[in-house]
């Protein structure tokens, strides 16, 4: 195999609109200092659905954009943080809902890096002969896990899934997905945290802040060194959502001056695992990128981990 490809992407969120305004009547907050603090205006959060249920909409959506059908599928991931059941997985539960037949199954949990981690894996997966047609998820449910009486974390985050489906490149066609860039910082594991049996959600967030805008812009340069990408070639950047002031910091340090940049935190809020795939499902559903145009992924958070590379879009 010459590498894969994503040919479709699909995303998902719940109907229910959360606004600033609406979360200043349940903390000490408003919506000016949420804008400037974090620059999210509303987020979308979950009633009944599971993270399931919103990973198998996604899913279904790119599967229906793909031209391919459930038959062909032979591998579903689901990157996620937020499942509240063990087993089954959500990959499974997934392909349940979608009708596939006996693929090869499986979670991964790097939090807001899972979906860089789980296209990383599938390529290579796909690479070694180990698949062909795969589903790759980001989902999560974090209003699930999230503390409403604390102002500090309860205006971040929200609710959403984004999927990609990918395939093997053809033999005599490039690969649409570049090498994975990935690693963690262990011993700063703790600077975001769901833990326990009744956990919320708990960060350091200046630590995350000086640790994303300061190490993380020559990691995602190396992302596109190993795909042969220059940064100035890129036609857009998709880091995860955490954070409009995270986002520009990292942004200031990349050479991409006609790059779009992916700023869905503005309506989405942080959906760790599903921010990278829900924003590149929008632009690329808006036809905003050009069709085969190299795009930076870059996925960050806890653990704290971190994962990128260029793709080029379906």
């Amino acid at each position: 195999m010459t590498g894969s490809k994503i040919v479709a992407m699909g995303h998902y969120q719940p109907s229910r609109v959360v606004t600033n305004d609406e979360l200043a009547q349940m903390v000490d907050t408003n919506d000016e200092w949420i804008r400037d603090r974090v620059g999210i205006v509303t987020r979308r959060i979950a009633g009944e659905e599971t993270v399931a249920d919103m990973a198998a909409a996604a899913a279904g959506k790119a599967l229906a954009n793909s031209g391919l059908t459930a038959a062909d599928i032979d591998l579903v991931v689901v990157a996620t943080c937020t499942s509240v059941d063990r087993s089954p997985n959500v990959a499974c539960r997934v392909a349940a809902k979608l009708g596939i037949a006996a693929p090869g199954a499986y979670d991964i949990n790097t939090a807001c890096s899972g979906f860089a981690y789980a296209l990383g894996t599938v390529d290579h997966a796909i690479r070694a002969g180990a698949a062909r047609n795969a589903i790759v998820i980001g989902a999560e449910k974090l209003s699930d896990f999230t503390d409403w009486t604390d102002r500090s974390t309860c205006i971040i985050f929200g609710d959403g899934a984004g999927a990609a489906v990918v395939t093997a490149a053809a033999e005599d066609e490039p690969a649409g997905v570049g090498p994975v860039v990935w690693g963690s910082v262990p011993e700063k594991s703790d600077a975001v945290r769901i833990e326990g049996w009744r956990p919320y959600i708990a960060q350091e967030g200046q630590a995350v802040f000086r640790w994303a805008t300061t190490a993380l812009a020559p990691l995602a340069l190396q992302a596109c060194e190993k795909a042969g990408v220059a940064p100035s070639e890129l036609a857009a950047f998709v880091p995860h959502q955490a954070n409009a002031r995270i986002i520009d910091g990292i942004v200031k340090r990349l050479n991409i001056p006609d790059a779009i940049i992916a700023k869905d935190i503005v309506e989405s809020g942080n959906t760790s695992a599903a921010s990278v795939p829900l924003a590149l499902s929008k632009l690329v559903e808006r036809r905003e990128i050009p069709a085969g145009a190299p795009v930076l992924l870059f996925g960050f958070g806890g653990g704290l981990t971190y994962a990128g590379q260029v793709v080029r879009c379906p």
